[in-house]
């Protein structure tokens, strides 16, 4: 069996590569293309999107090398643009919170990436270094939770389609990143103690928004002006740092108005909500009965998800409270046993 495995250069991709090829199957190793020099600055951090990616294709492309396995690196850089920054422009300026991992992944790392391999190589399955995890029930696969809860990476995947996850192999999901660390540290990986990739972008993401500044009011619940911001964009939902105003109690932002410019403010409890709406839904785990699901949602990559939750007619309830509900980010349902059940987009 020939297996395609998308290598970024950092220790996970690699990891998942050697233990397949470890396992006897035939291992190409594959890489987007994706900074163009000239078109945005970008900085000096580990991320996914910036001018870094030479040395880190530099990194797969003598991994691939040292391991014995042929290795393809295809330019992309016009559909990411197209795909991801400009979805990232639309939403920002929408006064939105993006979600560009959630769009990556299903339309380039999992789809646009293996779509243009299969043009020049035939391969069975496509595999990556995420930490998440594979399920069957009955006719259906969905990604679960990862077992290191603090790499999981499935809340990023819940739109991938049956298709796509028909194809997909994750070697690394039963697995902890000390566990994956050491196998590097013992074949003698370069990228063994590499640094994790932490953000999206590597430098100021006003970069790609290309704007100019624009002062507005920072305005309490009860309409009240507490200070000035530099443009409506530059906020989320339940953002406290930055705001730069004092009170008896610190401040979170609760809703941004694009219409005038206004980032309102308020409590941390004013900045729960129990109900709100979701869109673009991907059914994964399983299909609704009677319309209804029942699970734990998840609202930000991090953390777990909070019980119980309940969707119907795209309305996700939260009888407790969940914090910080920006609409553009992800929700994504998680069935008791960590399997996603659903997704969508908050609006």
């Amino acid at each position: 069996m020939r297996i395609a495995v998308g290598l970024s250069g950092g220790v996970d991709s690699a990891v998942a590569a050697l233990m397949l090829k470890h396992q006897g199957y035939e291992v190409v190793g594959v890489t987007m293309k994706l900074w163009r020099d000239g078109r945005y600055k970008g900085g000096c951090r580990d991320a996914c999107f910036g001018p870094n990616e030479k040395e880190d294709i530099a990194a797969a492309a003598a991994f691939a090398r040292d391991i014995g396995i042929a290795y393809h690196v295809f330019d992309c850089a016009d559909d990411y643009e197209r795909i991801v920054l400009d979805y990232f422009r639309r939403e920002k300026m929408a006064g939105r919170t993006p979600n560009p991992c959630a769009v990556c992944n299903p339309r380039m790392k999992f789809g646009l990436l293996p779509d243009v391999a299969s043009q020049h190589f035939d391969f069975d399955r496509f595999a990556t270094g995420h930490y998440a995890r594979l399920v069957d029930s009955s006719s259906r696969r969905a990604v679960a939770r990862a077992v290191d809860e603090h790499k999981d990476q499935s809340y990023f995947l819940w739109d991938l389609s049956q298709d796509q996850l028909k194809m997909l192999l994750f070697p690394l999901g039963e697995m902890t990143k000390r566990e994956v660390r050491r196998i590097a540290a013992a074949a003698k990986l370069p990228m063994a103690w590499k640094k994790d990739s932490q953000d999206f972008y590597s430098g100021d993401s006003d970069e790609l928004l290309d704007c100019t500044s624009l002062e507005g009011d920072i305005v309490s619940m009860n309409g009240e002006v507490l200070g000035t911001h530099r443009g409506y964009w530059h906020y989320t939902v339940g953002q406290r740092q930055g705001l730069r105003i004092g009170g008896p109690s610190p401040y979170y932002v609760v809703r941004i108005d694009k219409m005038t410019n206004s980032v309102i403010v308020g409590s941390r409890d004013e900045a729960v909500c129990t109900k709100f709406n979701i869109d673009k839904i991907n059914w994964m785990g399983a299909l609704p009965r009677g319309g209804r699901v029942e699970g734990g949602v998840k609202i930000r990559s991090s953390g777990t998800p909070v019980w119980p939750a309940y969707l119907k007619d795209g309305v996700v309830q939260v009888p407790s409270g969940i914090f910080g509900a920006a609409p553009g980010q992800s929700a994504v349902f998680y069935s008791r046993e960590g399997a996603i059940l659903c997704g969508g987009v908050i609006v």
